[in-house]
């Protein structure tokens, strides 16, 4: 173990070199970089937890009311905080790295103690700011972030969708046809089924006959929405240009676009027209009208938000920030400078005999390292509003009310979707004089 000390100072390969199989350089930072992010959230998920409060509480100058609720939400902001400056700041310092020859690509790549007693420090003394108004700006800050990152989202979930259907149609097409026919059919009904039934349940526990204006025009015209686009996607035109378009793609954009409905109703101040998940399949009490909820982040919306959150900020911030998904991102095609993330050379043995990870970016970067950092400064303060369910604290720091803006945020999400999908079928057809191969 002594001889492990070094590696803590030093570069991402070395930490391999005694207890896993070799890898590239590249892929060991970023998973690195995801468990900072991810230890970060299992403290902030900690913060919220029963029994906390009294410890919180003992930090001076952090809680001066009867802050029962509120004390676990600050704690959240501030550790989301530390997490969110911390991705910040190497994001700025590793703008235009080329290759791991540039002497900050080394302080990306290593010096893993010396980083984490920094974010440890950041953290901790984001702990001991006036609070003031620092959470309500903060909340605002973090709703405009998470904003961006669900923006960035949508944009990978269109490209994801279109490249799941043409594998599977080039796989359909190279042989066994039948066998993938079934696999896209399949897949195509499952996702409308879940819609559907999404859709059914909208209607029954988001709407009332007397009320829920509202919701009820946000489930109709997101509905409205998701069947013109299907119908669209398969109209002959736009076979003519796409000749691969289809229902698949359709079919993944209406099911998000369910989520995201479900999701801004979710953050509606009006407790008729917003019930707990819980409380409607049963596992918890109902609250009488008109009286505000105690928040809690365990109920359903924060348990599928963190679920989401694993699944999908792990990706983007992993595969999303390769050069490819950058160029996709920024609407720029120049890979100059910039290698493929492909196989690893021959693995580089020790004097032990023990494999290590090799640096495979000596003649260029494999991913975006500044993006890389921004996806997860953006993440962070996803995962602050996802555990928070993007509530704010009210006018006297004594609870945390919903609000609108949360609402509108998350339905505006929900329409971008779509029409970011419906661009990628009509482009071809508006810029005829763009090669779209």
């Amino acid at each position: 173990m002594a001889s492990w000390i070094p590696c803590l100072c030093g570069s991402a390969p070395c930490l391999l070199c005694r207890c896993c199989p070799s890898g590239n350089n590249s892929t060991v930072t970023r998973l690195i970089y995801a468990f900072f992010m991810l230890l970060g959230v299992a403290i902030a998920c900690i913060m919220l937890m029963p029994g906390m409060e009294g410890h919180l509480k003992k930090i001076p100058g952090f809680c001066h009311v009867n802050c029962d609720v509120l004390v676990g939400y600050k704690a959240v902001y501030r550790v989301c905080f530390g997490m969110a400056m911390f991705f910040l700041l190497f994001s700025l310092i590793m703008v235009k790295v080329k290759s791991s020859q540039d002497p900050r690509a080394a302080v990306h790549n290593g010096f893993w103690f010396f980083k984490f007693a920094a974010a440890t420090a950041i953290t901790v003394g984001a702990f001991f700011i006036p609070e003031g108004p620092f959470t309500t700006v903060w909340f605002y800050i973090g709703m405009a972030a998470a904003f961006c990152f669900i923006l960035i989202q949508l944009v990978l979930l269109i490209d994801f969708a279109h490249s799941w259907n043409e594998s599977w149609v080039e796989k359909m097409e190279e042989g066994n046809s039948r066998c993938w026919y079934a696999a896209l059919l399949s897949a195509t009904a499952i996702n409308y089924a879940l819609s559907l039934m999404s859709l059914v349940l909208f209607y029954v526990y988001y709407t009332h006959s007397d009320g829920c204006t509202e919701n009820k025009v946000f489930i109709s015209i997101n509905m409205l929405l998701c069947v013109g686009v299907s119908v669209m996607s398969i109209l002959p035109k736009i076979q003519e240009s796409q000749p691969r378009s289809g229902l698949l793609q359709s079919s993944i954009v209406t099911l998000y676009t369910m989520y995201l409905t479900w999701s801004a109703m979710t953050n509606e101040p009006d407790r008729r027209c917003n019930p707990s998940l819980l409380g409607i399949i049963g596992l918890n009490s109902t609250t009488p009208a008109g009286q505000d909820r105690v928040v809690q982040w365990w109920d359903a919306q924060g348990i599928v938000g963190l679920i989401l959150f694993l699944m999908c900020v792990l990706y983007s911030s992993i595969r999303n920030s390769s050069n490819a998904q950058v160029n996709k991102l920024t609407l720029t095609s120049d890979e100059s400078a910039l290698i493929e993330d492909g196989p690893a050379p021959d693995n580089f043995e020790m004097g032990d005999g023990s494999s290590r990870a090799i640096d495979n970016e000596k003649d260029g970067v494999t991913y975006s390292y500044s993006f890389f950092h921004f996806m997860l400064f953006l993440a962070s303060l996803y995962i602050m509003m996802t555990l928070t369910n993007w509530y704010s604290p009210d006018s006297s720091y004594e609870t945390m009310t919903s609000k609108w803006p949360s609402v509108w945020v998350k339905i505006t999400s929900s329409w971008i979707c779509i029409s970011l999908y419906v661009w990628t079928l009509v482009a071809p057809l508006v810029l005829i004089n763009r090669d779209f191969d």
